[in-house]
């Protein structure tokens, strides 16, 4: 019995994997809950939670979550700021359109749909633009045209990423009785979750333009310390040289060269 309840709580069992990702969400929730408080950072730190779940699901899902964190965060900390100061102020310039709309009649009034359309397309925008900048380095709007590039590319995926953004934050501002309860969700693990629900949906178009990583999401790299991208001659040697069962001439050899 005692070895049946080790087992099922190792860090190797499914249960114990499934706790470490629970624990490295809620990190990165509370991480990200911290370092949105001077509000002009809240970019940089949504990219630096992206980061740590990218991280976190290209590798074994061990890492230090604090760690990742700021690494995200220092590294893509002047693009995210810009994206997300963009974006803020395309919003409030949208809300206030919106409010001189309703105020009038006629085609000035119908004129607020058109500008919910376009909120939603700068919304997706942005809600894409998060994970491919945690993902990929290129300049600002590159990023932004291959975050639109993954929306398009696969719309089912899209319907589901704005559902699980836009929802919860619809139920949350509705639904006022039930607003402490939903305050300690979005404080805990609320933001980590949709992060890292995203970053599984879109991790395998990613993956086929990041380069190769080992089992600690670390990049992996040729002879020459260059990163091994997917298809490349080097991941083809790297995958024979996996297959390759060595013989004990070639063991001998080896340890001839460590001095052993």
């Amino acid at each position: 019995m005692r070895e049946l309840i080790g087992s099922f709580l190792s860090n190797d069992s499914p249960f114990g994997r499934a706790m470490t990702k629970v624990g490295i969400i809620i990190a990165a929730n509370l991480m990200f809950i911290l370092f949105s408080i001077p509000v002009v950072t809240v970019g940089a730190a949504y990219v630096a939670m992206y980061h740590v779940m990218l991280k976190t699901l290209r590798g074994d899902g061990v890492i230090n979550p604090f760690k990742q964190f700021w690494i995200g965060f220092k590294t893509n900390f002047k693009q995210a700021t810009i994206a997300w100061v963009i974006f803020a102020a395309l919003m409030a310039f949208g809300y206030y359109d919106v409010s001189l709309c309703r105020q009038a009649t006629g085609l000035i009034y119908q004129l607020q749909y058109l500008i919910y359309v376009l909120g939603l397309l700068v919304v997706t925008a942005f809600i894409y633009l998060l994970p491919t900048m945690a993902a990929f380095e290129n300049t600002l709007p590159n990023l932004v045209r291959n975050g639109m590039y993954f929306a398009l590319h696969k719309p089912w995926f899209l319907i589901v990423i704005l559902f699980f953004h836009l929802f919860p934050l619809y139920l949350t501002y509705s639904d006022r009785q039930m607003l402490p309860l939903y305050a300690f969700i979005w404080f805990f693990f609320g933001f980590g979750a949709i992060a890292m629900l995203t970053s599984r949906l879109l991790l395998k178009d990613f993956c086929r333009y990041l380069p190769l990583v080992d089992d600690y999401g670390d990049f992996i790299l040729d002879e020459n310390g260059d990163k091994i991208m997917p298809g490349s001659a080097a991941e083809a040697a790297l995958d024979a040289a996996g297959e390759h069962e060595m013989t004990e001439d070639e063991i001998l050899e080896e340890m001839k060269k460590l001095d052993m």
